[in-house]
């Protein structure tokens, strides 16, 4: 069983495009700043890079639109999609932040962002962007100020809060230009500003934006039953790429009935979905072919894989088992379902359990910088891993890598050091770097410091600033 939940556009005197739309709602004051008109520059001599990231926007942007203004929002707030994730739902940063909006799991699910082993409302259209303005919402109420508000959305607002106090005390002033913040914050707001100016003006810049018609560009389908991801967009007719760019929060190739999913498919394939889906309803065929699994004590992966008649690779992609890892006992996963299974996933598998370990008690994960001139296949000679291990950790889209990078490794324990025997001598340069120093004015006491406030949902740690 289907729901349609039908979108209309709001009635408009004049037809005017989604990129007009939005330049009428701008409302938050210029930053007039050497950074923003150095960031202005930047896009506008990438202008490949802008128009793709434009092209993407136009599946989302609408919508955007429309629930800022919904909220009497300034409509710049549309746009910071192209500042955190370039407009990819499926964007995902070191700091573990996902989505068109970036959030990190604490703050998604502060915000009541689903993130379970089927699907993860991080990268969910419609849900994060909900999630998104309530945010942004309460940061200005909080600062009375978008810049500040941006400022916090990026840097936490237990960070901007304590900057604020910092100038209070030194009595200097306290708005958004005046308060002393990391690189990464600095470029923030600078950045939004130079896509609104490209935006207000774009032939100013030499940039030509793709047309997005003031009008709904998807709709929502609720579904009840199990289906195939692949299933779903054969159905719509539609390729799987251009699919999961709509329904990139489904962790599976499975969208299990039992969470009441959202689909989102194009307007004009909606019917289409309706009338192939009744049409293959009426064969009897499963809409599914996977089912849930319950892996036992002692259990492997590859004797899974043996009973299901399916490789373990196969598995392992399925299920989004990394290198190096298997399951704990009681984990959850999907498995080949066979003709004689009949009934769809059961609720109580919703919030599933899927616990990763390590297949060697002998391996730790640890974050690695990129250092300025590695590559991937660098990286992994240097820890004796391979590239492609790298890649599924990593959830790497392109094999390059950037300075400063942070990658998520798995490898293998230093060994432990033995002690010196006893009655070693050592050289007698050795011992005199041993001894502490005798002048307390050479001590130095070790202080630590804290990005963002404690309790702070979104606070993370910063990353190399990049245009």
């Amino acid at each position: 069983m289907t729901a349609l939940l039908a979108v209309t556009p709001p009635a408009a005197a004049e037809q005017i495009d989604v990129w007009e739309r939005i330049r009428r709602g701008f409302a938050i004051p210029d930053l007039q700043t050497k950074l923003a008109a150095d960031r202005t520059r930047w896009y506008a001599g990438q202008a490949d890079y802008f128009d793709r990231m434009s092209q993407r926007a136009s599946l989302y942007l609408f919508h955007i639109v429309e629930e800022v203004e919904k909220r009497g929002m300034p409509t710049e707030l549309a746009l910071l999609p192209f500042v955190e994730s370039a407009m990819q739902p499926e964007a995902v940063s070191s700091a573990k932040a996902a989505g068109l909006w970036q959030f990190i799991p604490s703050t998604g699910k502060f915000y009541s962002l689903e993130q379970n082993l089927w699907h993860d409302q991080r990268r969910d259209v419609v849900e994060s962007t909900r999630a998104a303005l309530d945010y942004l919402q309460k940061l200005h109420r909080d600062f009375g100020d978008w810049h500040l508000a941006l400022a916090a959305y990026n840097w936490g607002e237990g960070a901007v809060g304590r900057a604020i106090a910092r100038n209070k005390q030194q009595r200097k002033p306290t708005s958004y230009t005046d308060l002393r913040m990391p690189r990464e914050t600095q470029h923030y707001v600078p950045k939004l500003q130079a896509i609104k100016n490209i935006v207000r003006d774009p032939a100013q810049y030499g940039i030509t934006l793709p047309a997005i018609r003031n009008e709904p560009y998807f709709v929502a389908l609720t579904k009840q039953r199990d289906i195939d991801v692949t299933t779903a967009a054969r159905l719509a007719e539609m390729p799987i790429a251009e699919f999961l760019a709509l329904n990139p929060s489904f962790n599976r190739p499975l969208i299990i009935g039992a969470a009441q999913p959202s689909i989102l498919l194009p307007a004009e394939r909606a019917e289409t979905f309706r009338g192939n889906l009744a049409a293959y309803e009426a064969t009897g065929q499963p809409l599914a072919s996977w089912t849930a699994h319950v892996l036992k004590q002692g259990e492997t992966l590859a004797q899974v894989a043996q009973k299901a008649d399916i490789s373990e690779a196969k598995l392992r992609e399925a299920n989004r088992i990394p290198p190096r890892y298997r399951l704990a006992p009681g984990s959850i996963i999907l498995v080949p379902r066979d003709e004689t299974m009949e009934d769809d996933i059961a609720v109580k598998h919703v919030s599933a359990s899927f616990a990763l370990v390590p297949e060697s008690a002998n391996m730790r994960q640890i974050t690695y910088k990129v250092r300025r001139g590695e590559t991937l296949h660098s990286v992994a000679r240097r820890w004796n891993v391979r590239p492609d291990e790298i890649t599924a950790w990593n959830n790497l889209r392109s094999p390059s890598l950037f300075h400063g990078q942070r990658l998520t490794l798995t490898v293998l324990r230093a060994p432990a050091k033995k002690p010196a025997a006893r009655g070693t001598l050592r050289p007698a340069s050795a011992r005199a770097a041993a001894k502490p120093s005798a002048s307390k004015s050479q001590t130095k006491t070790a202080t630590s410091s804290t990005r963002g406030a404690p309790g702070n949902p979104r606070a993370k740690p910063p990353t190399s600033a990049r245009p």
